[in-house]
């Protein structure tokens, strides 16, 4: 999730493209599909950061922007940038948030996680940080 190693340096350990994690080369495009919904999913929070953690994308980390991460086995890989409309399923509360961080939590039908929100995000949708509910369902929509 939140890193402070360049993507290539990163990827290597990782064994993983450099792409993956966001070092596209110049010559790579991918353009995201317009208001694509997908079926529900679960949306996690990050907890505690350090002081002065960045996100995969080189942004310092702020656990109350309406940002998030995306899982490094999602395919395809949403680029920094992406927005991407939030639903609780729960309440109905939405919000947009934008892609600046890579997770290494994986998706599986026992536990479909698809994002990664901040703190903030994760409240403002209905999450509750005490007691720690863990996850939301949600439905995202991704919207450019």
């Amino acid at each position: 999730m939140v890193r402070s190693l360049p993507a290539a340096v990163l990827a290597a350990a990782l064994g993983v493209s450099a792409c993956l994690l966001g070092a596209s080369p110049a010559h790579a495009k991918w353009t995201a599909p317009t208001a694509q919904a997908s079926d529900q999913c679960w949306a996690t929070h990050y907890g505690p950061q350090p002081p002065g953690a960045l996100t995969a994308s080189g942004e310092l980390f702020d656990n109350n922007a309406d940002t998030a991460a995306t899982s490094l086995s999602r395919r395809p890989q949403l680029p920094f940038g992406t927005r991407v409309q939030v639903t609780n399923a729960a309440n109905g509360a939405s919000l947009v948030v934008r892609i600046n961080d890579r997770g290494t939590f994986a998706s599986t039908p026992q536990e479909p996680k698809c994002l990664d929100l901040t703190d903030g995000a994760f409240g403002r949708l209905g999450g509750s940080l005490d007691p720690d509910a863990g996850h939301i369902v949600v439905t995202e929509t991704v919207l450019d």
